[in-house]
Protein backbone atom coordinates (compact mmCIF):
# COMPACT_ATOMS: atom_id res chain seq x y z
CA UNK A 1 0.00 0.00 0.00
CA UNK A 2 1.64 3.07 -1.04
CA UNK A 3 2.27 5.94 2.53
CA UNK A 4 0.35 8.71 2.19
CA UNK A 5 2.16 11.65 1.69
CA UNK A 6 3.00 13.44 4.89
CA UNK A 7 2.22 16.94 6.09
CA UNK A 8 3.71 18.30 9.64
CA UNK A 9 1.44 21.01 11.21
CA UNK A 10 3.88 23.20 13.33
CA UNK A 11 1.16 25.34 15.63
CA UNK A 12 -1.28 23.32 14.73
CA UNK A 13 -3.93 24.59 17.65
CA UNK A 14 -7.29 25.88 17.60
CA UNK A 15 -8.16 28.36 14.57
CA UNK A 16 -5.95 28.27 11.66
CA UNK A 17 -3.83 25.21 12.88
CA UNK A 18 -6.48 22.83 13.17
CA UNK A 19 -8.29 23.56 10.08
CA UNK A 20 -4.80 22.75 8.25
CA UNK A 21 -4.64 19.34 9.69
CA UNK A 22 -8.45 19.15 8.51
CA UNK A 23 -7.73 20.44 4.99
CA UNK A 24 -4.70 18.70 4.63
CA UNK A 25 -6.48 15.19 5.80
CA UNK A 26 -8.87 15.78 3.34
CA UNK A 27 -6.90 16.21 0.46
CA UNK A 28 -5.09 12.83 1.68
CA UNK A 29 -2.20 13.79 3.74
CA UNK A 30 -1.15 12.01 6.65
CA UNK A 31 -1.41 14.43 9.31
CA UNK A 32 0.93 15.33 12.55
CA UNK A 33 1.46 18.56 14.37
CA UNK A 34 3.49 20.03 16.90
CA UNK A 35 2.11 22.37 19.73
CA UNK A 36 4.10 23.98 22.91
CA UNK A 37 0.87 22.93 24.45
CA UNK A 38 -1.31 19.87 24.83
CA UNK A 39 -3.82 20.60 22.51
CA UNK A 40 -7.28 18.29 22.14
CA UNK A 41 -7.29 17.12 18.28
CA UNK A 42 -8.06 14.22 15.88
CA UNK A 43 -5.10 14.20 14.60
CA UNK A 44 -1.46 13.01 15.84
CA UNK A 45 -0.22 15.84 17.88
CA UNK A 46 3.07 16.08 19.76
CA UNK A 47 3.68 18.55 22.64
CA UNK A 48 7.14 20.03 22.46
CA UNK A 49 8.98 23.71 22.82
CA UNK A 50 10.36 23.99 19.11
CA UNK A 51 12.17 27.27 20.57
CA UNK A 52 14.69 24.54 22.18
CA UNK A 53 16.27 23.05 19.88
CA UNK A 54 16.81 19.59 21.77
CA UNK A 55 13.08 19.29 22.11
CA UNK A 56 12.87 20.12 18.66
CA UNK A 57 14.67 17.66 17.48
CA UNK A 58 13.44 15.08 19.85
CA UNK A 59 10.00 15.89 18.52
CA UNK A 60 10.21 16.42 14.65
CA UNK A 61 12.51 13.31 14.63
CA UNK A 62 10.08 11.09 16.28
CA UNK A 63 7.36 12.31 13.49
CA UNK A 64 9.83 11.93 10.83
CA UNK A 65 10.29 8.00 11.73
CA UNK A 66 6.85 7.58 11.99
CA UNK A 67 5.56 9.79 8.57
CA UNK A 68 8.66 9.61 6.84
CA UNK A 69 9.86 12.45 4.68
CA UNK A 70 7.42 15.51 4.72
CA UNK A 71 5.68 16.79 1.70
CA UNK A 72 4.65 19.95 3.34
CA UNK A 73 5.67 21.64 6.36
CA UNK A 74 3.66 24.91 7.61
CA UNK A 75 5.01 27.00 10.25
CA UNK A 76 2.30 28.53 11.90
CA UNK A 77 3.87 29.73 15.73
CA UNK A 78 3.31 32.86 17.33
CA UNK A 79 3.62 34.76 20.00
CA UNK A 80 1.65 38.04 20.20
CA UNK A 81 2.04 41.47 22.48
CA UNK A 82 0.28 44.38 21.96
CA UNK A 83 1.96 46.69 24.53
CA UNK A 84 3.45 50.43 24.49
CA UNK A 85 7.33 49.89 23.83
CA UNK A 86 8.16 51.25 27.35
CA UNK A 87 6.15 48.65 28.71
CA UNK A 88 7.35 45.65 26.96
CA UNK A 89 10.26 43.86 28.66
CA UNK A 90 12.84 42.40 27.50
CA UNK A 91 11.51 38.91 28.39
CA UNK A 92 7.98 39.54 26.46
CA UNK A 93 10.72 41.41 23.52
CA UNK A 94 12.73 37.97 23.17
CA UNK A 95 9.72 35.69 23.65
CA UNK A 96 8.13 36.94 19.94
CA UNK A 97 11.74 36.18 18.29
CA UNK A 98 12.09 32.70 20.59
CA UNK A 99 8.71 31.48 19.69
CA UNK A 100 8.34 32.55 15.75
CA UNK A 101 12.19 33.03 14.46
CA UNK A 102 13.46 30.67 16.58
CA UNK A 103 11.20 27.76 16.20
CA UNK A 104 11.54 28.21 12.01
CA UNK A 105 15.23 27.92 12.75
CA UNK A 106 15.17 24.51 14.57
CA UNK A 107 12.79 23.17 12.70
CA UNK A 108 14.42 23.51 9.50
CA UNK A 109 17.47 22.32 10.39
CA UNK A 110 15.70 19.44 11.12
CA UNK A 111 13.54 18.70 8.29
CA UNK A 112 15.40 20.57 5.31
CA UNK A 113 17.86 17.65 4.75
CA UNK A 114 15.96 14.93 4.29
CA UNK A 115 13.69 16.81 1.82
CA UNK A 116 16.35 17.90 -0.07
CA UNK A 117 17.42 14.21 0.05
CA UNK A 118 13.58 13.71 -1.73
CA UNK A 119 14.37 16.76 -3.98
CA UNK A 120 10.79 18.10 -3.30
CA UNK A 121 8.27 19.34 -0.93
CA UNK A 122 6.65 22.62 0.44
CA UNK A 123 7.31 24.88 3.06
CA UNK A 124 4.87 27.40 3.97
CA UNK A 125 5.38 30.20 6.86
CA UNK A 126 2.48 32.10 8.14
CA UNK A 127 2.98 36.12 8.60
CA UNK A 128 1.36 38.94 9.21
CA UNK A 129 0.67 42.55 8.48
CA UNK A 130 3.35 42.94 10.90
CA UNK A 131 5.71 41.29 8.50
CA UNK A 132 6.01 44.44 6.39
CA UNK A 133 4.73 47.09 8.68
CA UNK A 134 5.50 47.95 12.33
CA UNK A 135 2.27 49.37 13.90
CA UNK A 136 1.53 51.08 17.26
CA UNK A 137 2.20 48.99 20.13
CA UNK A 138 3.59 46.12 18.38
CA UNK A 139 7.28 46.26 18.75
CA UNK A 140 7.97 42.97 19.82
CA UNK A 141 5.59 41.14 17.36
CA UNK A 142 6.50 43.06 14.04
CA UNK A 143 10.00 43.17 15.00
CA UNK A 144 10.03 39.09 15.55
CA UNK A 145 7.64 39.08 11.99
CA UNK A 146 10.40 41.00 10.37
CA UNK A 147 12.94 38.86 11.10
CA UNK A 148 10.90 35.72 10.31
CA UNK A 149 10.21 37.23 7.07
CA UNK A 150 13.37 37.49 5.90
CA UNK A 151 14.77 34.12 7.26
CA UNK A 152 11.83 32.45 4.76
CA UNK A 153 13.41 34.44 2.23
CA UNK A 154 16.39 33.34 2.58
CA UNK A 155 15.42 30.05 2.62
CA UNK A 156 13.55 30.09 -0.59
CA UNK A 157 16.54 31.57 -2.62
CA UNK A 158 18.83 29.27 -0.90
CA UNK A 159 16.40 25.68 -1.63
CA UNK A 160 14.46 25.96 -4.76
CA UNK A 161 16.76 24.88 -7.36
CA UNK A 162 16.90 21.56 -4.85
CA UNK A 163 13.13 21.33 -5.28
CA UNK A 164 11.89 22.84 -1.90
CA UNK A 165 9.34 24.95 -2.66
CA UNK A 166 9.59 27.63 0.32
CA UNK A 167 6.66 30.87 0.74
CA UNK A 168 5.74 33.55 2.71
CA UNK A 169 1.80 34.08 3.73
CA UNK A 170 1.12 37.69 4.68
CA UNK A 171 -2.32 37.15 6.78
CA UNK A 172 -3.44 40.78 6.84
CA UNK A 173 -6.29 40.89 9.18
CA UNK A 174 -7.86 39.22 11.93
CA UNK A 175 -8.10 35.45 12.18
CA UNK A 176 -11.95 34.73 13.48
CA UNK A 177 -11.13 32.44 16.43
CA UNK A 178 -13.50 32.64 19.74
CA UNK A 179 -10.29 33.99 21.35
CA UNK A 180 -9.87 36.88 18.33
CA UNK A 181 -13.32 38.04 18.37
CA UNK A 182 -13.11 38.39 22.41
CA UNK A 183 -9.77 40.65 22.31
CA UNK A 184 -10.67 42.64 19.06
CA UNK A 185 -14.48 42.85 19.29
CA UNK A 186 -14.34 43.00 15.49
CA UNK A 187 -17.22 41.69 13.31
CA UNK A 188 -16.84 37.98 11.92
CA UNK A 189 -17.39 38.97 8.57
CA UNK A 190 -14.54 41.37 8.54
CA UNK A 191 -12.24 38.29 9.93
CA UNK A 192 -10.22 35.77 7.62
CA UNK A 193 -12.08 32.59 8.05
CA UNK A 194 -9.47 29.49 9.13
CA UNK A 195 -11.15 26.75 6.70
CA UNK A 196 -10.55 29.47 4.25
CA UNK A 197 -7.24 30.17 4.67
CA UNK A 198 -6.22 26.28 4.69
CA UNK A 199 -7.63 26.02 1.46
CA UNK A 200 -5.07 28.53 0.17
CA UNK A 201 -2.09 27.14 1.62
CA UNK A 202 -3.06 23.64 -0.57
CA UNK A 203 -3.63 26.28 -3.27
CA UNK A 204 0.02 27.21 -2.85
CA UNK A 205 1.37 23.57 -2.11
CA UNK A 206 -0.57 22.28 -5.55
CA UNK A 207 1.14 24.70 -8.01
CA UNK A 208 3.35 23.80 -10.26
CA UNK A 209 6.68 24.36 -10.15
CA UNK A 210 6.65 26.87 -13.49
CA UNK A 211 4.54 29.32 -11.18
CA UNK A 212 5.68 28.85 -7.80
CA UNK A 213 4.58 31.86 -5.51
CA UNK A 214 6.92 33.31 -3.00
CA UNK A 215 4.55 35.12 -1.06
CA UNK A 216 1.26 35.64 -1.06
CA UNK A 217 -0.78 38.26 0.83
CA UNK A 218 -4.67 37.22 2.38
CA UNK A 219 -6.77 39.78 3.42
CA UNK A 220 -10.92 40.11 3.93
CA UNK A 221 -12.89 42.46 1.45
CA UNK A 222 -13.53 44.78 3.99
CA UNK A 223 -9.67 45.22 4.85
CA UNK A 224 -8.51 48.73 3.87
CA UNK A 225 -4.36 48.03 2.62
Amino acid sequence: MKQKPFALILGAGSGLGQSLCSTFNAAGYAVAGINRSEQSSQFTQVTADLSDAEQASQAINALLAQFGTPSVVIHNTAELTIKPFLETSEAEFEQAWQSMVKTLFNAMQCVLPSMVDAGQGTVIVSGATASVRGGNKFSAFASAKFALRGLTQSLAREYQHQGIHIAHTLLDGIIDTPRSRELHSLSPEKMLKPDELAQQYLRLVEQPKSVWSHEIDLRPSSENF
